[in-house]
């Protein structure tokens, strides 16, 4: 398995987790785990997905989300499960 971290940040507005969604399924990337907040108007979204069985590979993935956060004013970030651990072990 192949997992990795997205995280979503930024205004909330409508659709933010359909249209990164869409492109994730489309990609046939597989979302483990969401978790999603609202605080006072800030969205701020984690998923932990499973992308083996990707149709792009794993830079492609990453550029797409990016492109799409900015198209929908939000930040996209996308991690290999494994440097995401290391960057943030205390």
């Amino acid at each position: 398995m192949n997992k990795a971290i997205i995280t979503v940040v930024g205004q909330d507005t409508v659709g933010i987790i359909a249209r990164v969604c869409t492109y994730l399924s489309e990609s046939h990337v597989n979302v483990l785990d969401i978790s999603q907040t609202i605080i006072d108007g800030f969205f701020n979204m984690m998923m932990i997905v499973d992308y083996s069985e990707s149709t792009v590979d794993f830079s492609e993935l990453t550029e797409q989300l990016d492109t799409i956060g900015q198209e929908i004013g939000v930040n996209v970030r996308c991690q290999r499960e494994e440097i995401f651990t290391k960057m943030h072990r205390i």
